[in-house]
């Protein structure tokens, strides 16, 4: 098993590092959470939590702060990561695929998640009514942020909002439900050594 990976997206607007370690949740892990806003810190180390992976973040913008931008960015670069350690670990039976219920108090969500190479996301997508903003945070951009997982991953994600009046909440049973489908994706199913999440297998082109 190929435990670490690290992978780090440059641009001319912004470098992101995002590193993931596999062998468990170290006990200090939230100070390898950095990010520009408390908030979003705290959703990642749910992610962090509920996976059962150690997730270490960084990011550096070059005169172009905008929020966009960083969720984006860090999303794509936290999906590139997730994908290399799937594939990366196909020979020991990493399933890719998982999914998850996030509860807390009156807030209730479910993920679903499965790496085949395409990138589809659809985040959120109930009769529940999202905050436009938490703790100084735009629900667009945490969406943003899960997009962009979405592209960097090549994988198909479903969050689906089942219940929640607090934004606060709402946006945790979110990011627990994503987590616990993560690790799931995560897990090495020796019976499955060599398989793909999808029965299309490995994707390849050809260009001539």
């Amino acid at each position: 098993m190929k435990d670490i990976v690290s992978v780090t997206r440059k641009t001319s607007e912004s470098t992101m590092k995002v590193t993931l370690d596999a062998r468990g949740l170290a006990a200090d892990y939230r100070k390898g959470i950095k990010t520009h806003a408390p908030f979003f810190s705290h959703m990642i180390e749910h992610i962090a939590w509920r996976s059962g992976v150690t997730i270490s973040t960084e990011l550096s913008l070059a005169d172009f702060t905008l929020n966009h931008v960083i969720y984006e960015d860090l999303g794509i670069t936290f999906g590139k990561a997730a994908r290399s350690f799937v594939w990366d670990n196909k020979a020991d039976g990493v399933t890719g695929y998982g999914d998850g219920i996030g509860i807390i108090d009156e807030a209730e969500a479910r993920c679903a998640i499965s790496f085949e190479e395409r990138a589809y996301c659809d985040v959120c997508d109930s009769a529940i009514t999202m905050p436009a903003e938490t703790e100084n945070v735009l629900s667009e951009d945490l969406v943003t942020f899960l997009e962009g997982f979405c592209q960097g991953a090549m994988c198909t994600l479903h969050v689906d909002v089942l219940k929640g009046k607090n934004g606060h909440h709402i946006w945790e049973a979110v990011f627990r439900a994503f987590g616990i489908a993560l690790g799931r994706a995560f897990y090495a199913d020796p019976a499955r050594k060599g398989l793909s999440a999808g029965v299309a297998g490995a994707v390849t082109f050809t260009v001539e």
